[in-house]
């Protein structure tokens, strides 16, 4: 893949707390900077074969795409792959305990053409960018109860 990118963080929060809440996609546009929206296109539960349509701004782009769950094990870890993308792309989810609290880790795995192709040097650093503050950001929420887990 063209592109593969990783970040994580330590939140101090049980690991089912914050993979609930980030593996929720009605989550999604409250702790992922890019989303403006997000639906699950299939009917609950929530596990592999689900498929989400997210809505996204990046790069000055705006992007419409959905995933297909892969790979799910609740409170653990999620992978997704797209269905309808500009460009082919491949993201995990991992959350582990670390003494109480959650190791939380995205991966972002991408095959790029077009403008993306172009832009490829561009676009991991900015992925890598998008990820970090994520994380940062469900961190945030998380850790000061602004948000509460309901997934």
């Amino acid at each position: 893949m063209s592109i593969d990118v990783t970040a994580e963080t330590v939140i101090k929060r049980r690991r089912g707390d914050v993979a609930s809440f980030a593996m929720d996609a009605d989550n999604d546009p409250v702790w992922i900077g890019g989303i403006k929206q997000a639906r699950t296109l299939t009917e609950r539960p929530f596990g592999k074969g689900t498929r989400v349509e997210r809505v996204a701004g990046f790069l000055g782009k705006r992007i419409e795409y959905i995933n297909e769950v892969t790979e799910y094990e609740p409170e653990s870890h999620l992978v997704m792959e797209s269905v309808k993308s500009p460009f082919q792309m491949r993201i995990s989810y991992r959350f582990e305990d670390r003494q109480g609290d959650t190791l939380a880790r995205i991966r972002v795995e991408g095959e790029t053409n077009g403008f993306y192709r172009l832009a490829r040097p561009l676009l991991s650093r900015a992925v890598k960018r998008s990820i970090t503050n994520d994380l940062n950001t469900l961190k945030t929420l998380l850790e000061s109860g602004q948000n509460r887990p309901h997934g």
